[in-house]
C-alpha cells in the first residue's frame, strides 16, 4: 500500500506531469468528504521537475578553526563543528564569521591559501581560496566621513584656541613637514583599513601567498585621449589670456545657469562651485551679473554642482595607495586590472569586487563560498565634553560596554544596539523592523560585540 506524501489541490487526471489524486471522490463539484490526500509520485520525471524547482545555493559555509594558542587551522564544516562543541572539546570565539578554538593540542597541517585583494576607494573585494574551495570572500564598504570629521576637529580647534590669551607663534609645524612619506588622511584611513582587513582574514585562515590588484592612472590622459609630448606641460589655461577667457572658450560663449549668450550690459562673472574654501581650477561656472545674483538669492548652487566636472579621487588614491602596498607587503604578488578583466572573462564572471578578488586569487574551477558584506563604522565620537550653560563642562571619560551596531539577544530575539542613556543603565534596541525598545544593561539575555571598525554581516 503506497504511503500518502503530501497535500495538494486537485489538479486535473489528463494533465502531463502534473500531481493529481487518484481518489474519485476528490475530483467531485461538491465538498470532499474525505481529506484531500495526494499518493506518493511514481513518475521519475515528476520527480526530477520537482527536484529542478526546489534547487538551492550550492553553497557550503564553512567554520573557522583556531589552535590552543589562537593560531589559524584549516577551517572545517557546521556538522564537525558542532559535535566538537557539543563534546567540549571546543569553544565559540566569535560569531560572525563563526569561529571556534579547540581545547586540545592537534596536529597543524595546513593547505596552500590564497588571498586575493581588490583595492578600491569606495570598496574593497577579498577573496581566499585553497586548491578545491573558497574559504571566505565579501566586500568592505567603507564609510568615506573623513572630510567631515577634519571638519569637526576644526571647528573644536578653534574653539579652543579662541579660549587662548596669548599663543606662541609657530612656523612651518605642519605635519606634511616633519614626517617622512606622509599622506593625507582621508587616504590613510582608506589604506589603514585594507591593512586591517588582511590581518583580520590571518587571523581566521592560514595565509601562504597574498596577491593584490594595483593600477596606475594618467589623469591628464583621461581628460584628453591625444595628449603626448609636450602637451603635459601646458595645461588648461595655456594660450589664454585670463580663465574667463578660457572658460568662454570652453563653454562656447554661452552662461552655465540660463544658457544663453552673452547680453549686452550684462557681463561675465566667475562662480566658485564648491565655494572659496573648496577652490580647484576646474571648478569654476561663468555666469550673466544677473544669473549670478539670482542663483545666489534663490539658492540654487546645486544646479551648478549637478553639473559639475569629473572628480578623480579614485584615479590619485590609486596612484598613491600602490607604492605604500609595495613597502608594506614586499611579499605580496602584485597584478593589474587588464589581467584580471581577461581572465574574468574567460570565466565568464560578471563585474563585481568578489569576482574580481576571486581572479585575483587565481580562482578558477574552485566551488565558492559564503559572501560576507563588512560595513565600516565610527569607534569613538570626537566630542566627549558636553558643555551645559551656568556649570561647569560635564566630560564623560568613560566608554560603554556596548556599542551602536552590536547584537544583543533578548527573549530569543535578535536586535541591534542603537545607543546607551541613563549613565550607561538603560539600552536603546533596534529590531529588523525598526521597533525600539528600551531594557535595562542588567537583564540581557546574550550579547556579541563587534570588534574594531570592520563589522560582519553575510549577504542577502
Amino acid at each position: 500500500m503506497q504511503k500518502f506524501k503530501e497535500k495538494l489541490k486537485n489538479t486535473p487526471t489528463n494533465a502531463q506531469l502534473v500531481c493529481s489524486s487518484v481518489n474519485s471522490q476528490l475530483n467531485k463539484d461538491e465538498n470532499p468528504s474525505v481529506e484531500s490526500m495526494v499518493l506518493s509520485l511514481n513518475n521519475s520525471e515528476v520527480d526530477q521537475f520537482v527536484l529542478k524547482e526546489q534547487k538551492q545555493d550550492l553553497r557550503v559555509p564553512v567554520v573557522y578553526v583556531l589552535n590552543m594558542r589562537g593560531k589559524p587551522l584549516m577551517p572545517t564544516n557546521c556538522r564537525k563543528a558542532k559535535k566538537l562543541l557539543k563534546t567540549g572539546k571546543a569553544k565559540v570565539i566569535k560569531r560572525i564569521p563563526f569561529t571556534i578554538q579547540l581545547k586540545y593540542p592537534t596536529g597543524e597541517a595546513k593547505q596552500n591559501i590564497t588571498l586575493g585583494i581588490d583595492i578600491g576607494y569606495s570598496n574593497i573585494g577579498f577573496s581566499a581560496i585553497s586548491e578545491k574551495q573558497e574559504l571566505i570572500s565579501g566586500t568592505v564598504v567603507l564609510e568615506n566621513k573623513m572630510v567631515k570629521r577634519l571638519e569637526e576637529k576644526s571647528m573644536y580647534r578653534r574653539g579652543r584656541r579662541n579660549k587662548l590669551w596669548y599663543r606662541k607663534p609657530r612656523f612651518l609645524n605642519r605635519v606634511s613637514t616633519k614626517k617622512e612619506g606622509w599622506i593625507p588622511p582621508s587616504i590613510e584611513r582608506r589604506f589603514q583599513t585594507h591593512i586591517s582587513l588582511i590581518e583580520r582574514i590571518k587571523k581566521l585562515l592560514p595565509i601562504s601567498k597574498l596577491r593584490i590588484e594595483v593600477a596606475k592612472f594618467d589623469i591628464q590622459k583621461l581628460e584628453n585621449p591625444n595628449i603626448e609630448g609636450e602637451g603635459y606641460k601646458k595645461g588648461n589655461l595655456y594660450n589664454y589670456r585670463n580663465r574667463i577667457a578660457y572658460l568662454i572658450a570652453r563653454e562656447k560663449g554661452n552662461c552655465q545657469f540660463c544658457g544663453k549668450p552673452y547680453k549686452k550690459g550684462d557681463g561675465w562673472r566667475l562662480h566658485h562651485i564648491f565655494g572659496k574654501e573648496k577652490d580647484r581650477s576646474q571648478d569654476w561656472a561663468l555666469l550673466h551679473e544677473s544669473c549670478h545674483i539670482e542663483l545666489h538669492q534663490k539658492h540654487l548652487e546645486d544646479v551648478l554642482r549637478k553639473q559639475k566636472s569629473k572628480s578623480y579621487k579614485e584615479s590619485t588614491f590609486m596612484n598613491i595607495i600602490r607604492w605604500k602596498f609595495r613597502e608594506t607587503f614586499p611579499e605580496a604578488e602584485i597584478t593589474f586590472g587588464n589581467i584580471t578583466f581577461q581572465d574574468r572573462v574567460e570565466l565568464n564572471l560578471e563585474k563585481s569586487h568578489v569576482n574580481d578578488a576571486f581572479i585575483i586569487a587565481k580562482g578558477k574551477n574552485q566551488s565558492r563560498g559564503f559572501e560576507y558584506t563588512i560595513e565600516q563604522k565610527q569607534k569613538n565620537n570626537r566630542c566627549l565634553q558636553l558643555n551645559r550653560k551656568g556649570f561647569k563642562p560635564s566630560i564623560r571619560k568613560q566608554r560603554y560596554l556596548h556599542q551602536p551596531q552590536d547584537l544583543i539577544k533578548v527573549n530569543s530575539r535578535i536586535f541591534k544596539v542603537k545607543g546607551i542613556h541613563s549613565y550607561g543603565k538603560q539600552i536603546m534596541l533596534k529590531d529588523l523592523l525598526g521597533n525600539i525598545l528600551n531594557k535595562a544593561v542588567k537583564k540581557l539575555d546574550e550579547y556579541h560585540f563587534y570588534q574594531g571598525t570592520l563589522k560582519w554581516r553575510i549577504c542577502g
